[in-house]
């Protein structure tokens, strides 16, 4: 499963955690974004407690790899650049920066050969002030200032999250298509002319002056859908239940013609009963 080079990510410091659960959760939150080398700081409980390794689910490899050092300056002895996770200014001077802007800079580290680290507090306190000044940066999650408290896995995986984001190529948007194809301009074209003879015939395109205009904003709107070929004979299927008039390569005789006869039928039946309901209505109206 740990198939990532540890070399080509951020190596990620918790420093006395406490709960078995938190450590577990928080490689699980590793692992989502390739993050892969895991080191702990006088942790309360091994990284290989069972509470940890249900918490993890899946990541438990993470865990089962994780260093344990008795101190900070063991665990970073290593590391050529440190950003520490504290919202808190401490009374230093020090750079702070957002997690977006710290993953920028962590790709420009690794991608010149350096091995940065990450460093997250324990989840009661957080990062005294003796192991900020160990760091090069301060990251502070820009969150609700009324309540910016984050749980030990959220905050990694906020960072984890901006580390991967930073190379990911992953399109803004796309088209989940289900290995539908697209439609052709000539299924579309097909469609179009169809609807707007129904249409013609309906009286809906009856202002001579207007149908250009309705026509063009009639096909801008499906044009707009991007509809597939399926959808494009789903449509041509209701224009058919709408006229009860079969397009191209219908079957005569077929259920469809039947269905369409009985629907026609029917359609009589109900309009000659709206006349005369409606010439009833007219007579008790001049009472």
């Amino acid at each position: 499963m740990l198939d990532i080079a540890t070399a080509s990510a951020p190596v990620v410091v918790l420093v006395r955690p406490q709960l078995a659960e938190n450590i577990g959760m928080a490689a699980r939150a590793m692992l989502n974004c390739g993050l892969v080398e895991l080191r702990l700081v006088r942790p309360d409980e091994s990284p290989d407690h069972p509470r940890a390794i249900a918490a993890a689910t899946h990541a438990d490899g993470v865990l089962r790899s994780a260093r344990v050092f008795d101190t900070l300056e063991a665990a970073i002895a290593d590391l050529h650049h440190v950003f520490a996770t504290c919202p808190r200014r401490r009374g230093l001077v020090k750079e702070m920066i957002t997690p977006r802007s710290a993953a920028q800079d962590l790709r420009l580290m690794i991608a010149s050969g350096a091995r940065p680290g990450i460093l997250f507090g324990p989840e009661r306190t957080g990062l005294e002030s003796d192991e900020v000044t160990l760091a090069d940066v301060q990251v502070s999650i820009p969150l609700n200032p009324a309540f910016s408290s984050l749980n030990l896995a959220q905050a990694v995986l906020v960072m984890g999250y901006e580390w991967w984001q930073a190379a990911d190529t992953t399109p803004a948007r796309r088209m989940i298509t289900n290995r539908a194809t697209q439609a052709t301009k000539g299924e579309l074209l097909s469609f179009f002319l169809r609807l707007e003879s129904a249409l013609d015939v309906c009286g809906f395109l009856r202002d001579s002056e207007m149908r250009p205009t309705m026509v063009r904003n009639i096909r801008a709107m499906f044009q707009r859908a991007q509809l597939m070929s399926h959808e494009v004979n789903t449509l041509q299927g209701i224009v058919t239940g709408l006229t009860e008039q079969p397009h191209q390569g219908s079957i005569p005789g077929s259920r469809r013609g039947k269905h369409a006869k009985g629907t026609a039928e029917n359609h009589a039946s109900l309009t000659a009963a709206g006349i005369a309901s409606s010439g009833s209505r007219s007579a008790l109206d001049d009472v």
